[in-house]
């Protein structure tokens, strides 16, 4: 019983800790609002238009990569900066790739967005007219 509990709580602090992360994330990374705000508009949209549960898949696992990208390059900024507090060019590059894949997965994010939600709001647009 005991050593059932001790892993069971063990697994609560994980997630507690996993927590921590994000909200350290969303308190100083301004990109992380900006990501944020694009999850929040892309869900209502995505509902209003009705897209499919494939399409919420692919939706859903194209925010995902975006948040965990946003997460590891705020990872990394963290752990370069504690290493290295003065500027170094190697740390300078490490950064420059780290957000680079944000922006990597930022763009592919947009394109499946439009992708899905551009067919359905064009034909909104042209009903309104």
């Amino acid at each position: 019983m005991g050593t059932k509990r001790l892993f069971l709580a063990a697994r609560l602090d994980s997630f507690r800790y996993a927590g921590n992360g994000i909200a350290v994330m969303l308190r100083s990374q301004h990109n992380a609002w900006l990501h944020a705000l694009a999850t929040v508009v892309v869900c209502l949209v995505a509902f209003y238009l009705g897209v499919t549960r494939a399409e919420w898949c692919c939706i859903v696992l194209t925010m995902v990569t975006v948040w965990s990208a946003e997460a590891l390059n705020t990872a990394l900024e963290f752990l370069a900066n504690a290493v290295a507090p003065t500027p170094h060019p190697l740390i300078k590059k490490a950064k420059d790739v780290a957000a680079g894949a944000v922006l990597l997965a930022v763009a592919g994010a947009i394109i499946i967005g439009v992708l899905i939600l551009g067919p359905r709001l064009a034909a909104l647009l042209r009903g309104l007219a």
